[in-house]
């Protein structure tokens, strides 16, 4: 068994004022109730919500707070993420501190929640990082486990764990919660979902094992959410099966076929291309017009 412990935090969150003071008190909390928790995992955008007026530069004071939390307590943060500004351009970030408080890696969302989810520059790089003698984790964020080739892309890197920091206010949350749940299984890895309260969210995060079982799903109030993994389960669950049965990484693995779908101007998506603009809809639309 190799046992790693990591708590999820789901808390209100304002989009109205920073909220790093209340996180940074929530996480003294957890640590003074349940000081064998190794890593930490915020909601989406939980520093400061969505609005873009917040917007921070790469490294600036919220990055050193976030920093100086993760040496305080002596543990791994990913405190969310939160709006940086990259000259004109504006990404979503979700970085990545070690027990040293030093930063490890930072990831850029690829798929901001179009077309509602406007003015923030896609990323292009896929985020793993590897915790020494425990294993290795991905990094995704909200709307990206919608696009299910992310998660697998992070499973073919490696990645035993996968943090997913997400914002989600809408009503689609259910359906989110089956898609979290699926993407751990046909991906035979943990699956860490925190979701934001308030301004940041309707709350019910939920934690997956490599088998697909719930280990806990929130409610809608404010939790803190302590899991101790094995990430031998998911080395297990890799080698013989989802519960002893399926094997979908191997079957991937060994497929017979190339997916034609991904080979530009090969034609296998023409009827994608017909099925017009990202844009919202409006008010009476329908058949397209």
């Amino acid at each position: 068994m190799r046992p790693f412990a990591i708590a999820g935090i789901q808390m209100p969150v304002s989009a109205h004022h920073e909220n790093i003071t209340a996180m940074a008190h929530r996480l003294d909390s957890l640590m003074a109730r349940f000081p064998w928790v190794q890593m930490v995992l915020f909601s989406e955008l939980a520093a400061f919500g969505p609005g873009r007026r917040h917007a921070q530069a790469s490294g600036g004071d919220a990055e050193q707070r976030f920093a100086r939390m993760a040496a305080h307590h002596g543990l791994w943060l990913v405190p969310g993420s939160l709006l940086e500004r990259d000259g004109d351009d504006i990404l979503n970030v979700a970085p990545v501190f070690d027990p040293d408080g030093h930063l490890v890696t930072r990831y850029s969302k690829m798929f901001p929640f179009r077309p509602y989810e406007t003015g923030i520059r896609p990323g292009t790089e896929f985020c793993v990082f590897d915790v020494p003698e425990v294993g290795r984790f991905g990094v995704s964020i909200c709307y990206d486990m919608w696009i299910p080739e992310t998660t697998r892309t992070l499973a073919s890197m490696g990645a035993e764990v996968i943090l997913h920091p997400t914002m989600t206010d809408t009503i689609d949350r259910d359906v989110e919660l089956a898609i979290a749940r699926a993407s751990a299984t046909t991906n035979q890895c943990y699956f860490f979902d925190i979701n934001g309260l308030g301004d940041g969210g309707t709350g019910r995060s939920i934690v997956i094992d490599p088998s697909g079982y719930v280990l806990h799903e929130a409610g809608s109030g404010e939790e803190t959410i302590p899991v101790e993994i094995d990430l031998a389960r998911v080395r297990r669950e890799r080698e013989r099966g989802v519960r002893g049965l399926g094997q979908p990484l191997k079957s991937f693995r060994d497929r017979p076929v190339e997916f034609p779908v991904y080979q530009p101007g090969g034609g296998s998506d023409r009827y994608l291309d017909s099925l017009g603009p990202l844009t919202k809809p409006t008010r009476g639309g329908h058949g397209g017009q």
